[in-house]
């Protein structure tokens, strides 16, 4: 992942030294585990810790690897020259090189997964702030991007943090599901190395022992766990799309914070534009991109073949780092964004009272009037304040079939705007569970 869209704590996470890290925990712990079963002698698994603290040469992996064009071999050949060759003559016993490489991907996205929470949870701390906030702040509910009734800023936010909490719970169910490890051997038949082997390399590294395992773990584990980035990368942009909208220069409801000698752009000086949100939008088709081929992934030959192993070399590090720096940049911007209620009331009032009409249409049926006759009625003069922007209350005041039926007091009370907003109270309960 190109370092503009990374942060360091993920992007150490997908590093080569990283990785080797972990390749020498998996085998170490497994050398103690066949020592303690007596197929391996103490002295030898207590050769490989002597390389607990060496820093592995990724050079040099690599110079080995340009000969073995095998990636383990090289490791493990890299191993035996800090350790001894004679001392580390039992490293990798009865294993095979998925027991490696599915063990330590699966320990990534584990630890990627652990990042991508808590920032899941930042996210919604900040989506909590500020749907208190502006828990009563009235602005206009838009459906096919047009008026329909008053809503509030808070609720907007609100349910932001309730897709967002159901968000978490996919992460930690993802995670879950992609915390288990193999040491199970060829064709994953434990032939040549005893299952408790396996339990005790899981339990070193918080893992799970795959119940079953061919010569890989079954990737549907790991399509699943990609449909749920792709899923929150498109919680992203569903928020992003909002704000992008808020910020349209009719609009102005809310915007991005502009700090101080920020450029909009190159041509037009008075530009504010909502880069990130936009950016945003983009990052989160990137995420979801990796969806696809992580499915793909699930099909394989028998009980190996490696057709899934370039994709995961590749979507691994991009889609949690990529989806790790789109949950921060998201998160400030909504700590920091402007919103502006003035502009809301000024939205809503462009059609003077039009957003009532729905009440109005209620209370005509309430009063005797048939549907069809009642919604006539109310939209001849709907029409009229989008035709000629009128104040649809005085159109109806002075409308015969309407105020036959109600009175000028009955019609008054049905511009009362907090009429719209008297359940948010119940709504942030059901939300915040407060």
């Amino acid at each position: 992942m190109i370092p503009r869209y990374s942060r360091p704590d993920m992007v150490a996470i997908w590093s080569p030294e990283t990785k080797f890290r972990i390749w020498y925990e998996i085998e170490a712990h497994a050398c103690d585990a066949m020592a303690d079963l007596g197929v391996i002698p103490r002295e030898n698994a207590e050769a490989v810790w002597k390389a607990k603290d060496v820093e592995f040469d990724v050079a040099r992996i690599d110079e080995i690897e340009a000969v073995t064009k095998h990636d383990v071999i090289a490791f493990l050949t890299h191993l035996a020259e800090h350790v001894g060759s004679d001392e580390a003559r039992f490293v990798h016993q009865g294993m095979t090189s998925s027991d490696v490489l599915d063990t330590c991907f699966n320990v990534q996205l584990t630890r990627a997964a652990d990042l991508l929470i808590e920032d899941v949870k930042a996210l919604l701390a900040a989506l909590k702030r500020r749907a208190l906030e502006h828990k009563d702040t009235v602005r206009i509910g838009r459906s096919h991007g047009i008026h329909a009734e008053p809503t509030t800023m808070g609720l907007t936010f609100a349910r932001f943090y309730a897709e967002m909490d159901r968000n978490l719970d996919r992460l930690e169910r993802a995670r879950d599901e992609i915390a288990t490890g193999a040491i199970s051997g060829a064709v994953g038949t434990f032939a040549n190395i005893d299952p408790a082997v396996e339990e005790h390399v899981c339990k070193q590294l918080g893992l799970e022992p795959e119940p079953i395992s061919t010569q890989v773990i079954p990737r549907d584990r790991h399509a699943a766990f990609f449909a749920a980035l792709g899923v929150v990368a498109s919680s992203i942009e569903n928020i992003a799309t909002e704000i992008r909208h808020m910020q349209r220069t009719e609009v102005l409801e809310g915007a991005e914070f502009f700090s101080m000698g920020q450029k909009g752009s190159s041509a037009m000086p008075h530009k504010k534009n909502p880069v990130l949100t936009e950016n945003l939008t983009g990052l989160a088709r990137m995420v979801r991109s990796a969806v696809i081929p992580a499915m793909e992934n699930v099909a394989l030959w028998h009980e190996r073949d490696i057709s899934h192993s370039s994709v995961e070399r590749m979507i691994g590090p991009d889609a949690t780092i990529t989806l790790d720096f789109a949950l921060a940049r998201l998160t400030g911007v909504i700590d920091k964004m402007l919103i502006f209620p003035e502009n809301m009331l000024d939205n809503m009032n462009k059609f003077p009272g039009l957003v009532m009409s729905q009440r109005v249409l209620l209370a005509l049926t309430q009063a005797g009037v048939s549907r069809e006759d009642a919604y006539t009625f109310v939209q001849r003069n709907a029409l009229k304040v989008w035709e000629h922007r009128t104040d649809f209350k005085e159109e109806l005041l002075a409308d015969a079939d309407v105020t036959t039926a109600l009175s000028p007091a009955e019609i008054e009370e049905k511009f009362d705007l907090g009429y719209h907003t008297k359940h948010v109270d119940t709504i942030f309960a059901r939300v915040f569970k407060d």
